[in-house]
């Protein structure tokens, strides 16, 4: 069992940067490859990346690459996503997600453990 805590969302202007943490509870945290997820109001679930267990392999949707970065300390079992140069639209949820799976990790149907997510609302 992984207990997953987001936590790093708030009110930000457009062009501005927040970093969201992800806190995991357990020994295994290691072991799971870690996913980042968001969720406006009447849209989908949309996958934003994902980090190997190790941390050397990194995955990104086309709408945040080169502008959001995820990472991961397993010594501390926490992952962390940093977001720069925000947009309005990239206002909802987000949320962590943990995998025991290394495939298809666009799918929110892989993840086995979720965050209850964390607000970011991004201002014009």
């Amino acid at each position: 069992q992984v207990h997953l805590v987001e936590s790093g969302g708030g009110l930000v202007q457009a062009g501005g940067s927040l970093r969201l943490s992800c806190a995991a509870s357990g020994r295994t945290f290691g072991s799971y490859t870690m996913g980042w997820f968001r969720q406006a109001p009447g849209k989908e679930r949309d996958f934003l990346s994902a980090i190997s267990v190790g941390g050397g392999s990194t995955y990104y949707a086309d709408s945040v690459k080169g502008r959001f970065t995820i990472s991961r300390d397993n010594a501390k079992n926490t992952a962390y996503l940093q977001m720069n140069s925000l947009k309005p639209e990239d206002t909802a949820v987000y949320y962590c997600a943990a995998a025991l799976g290394v495939r298809n990790l666009r799918l929110t149907g892989i993840y086995d453990y979720w965050g209850q997510g964390t607000q970011v609302t991004v201002s014009s």
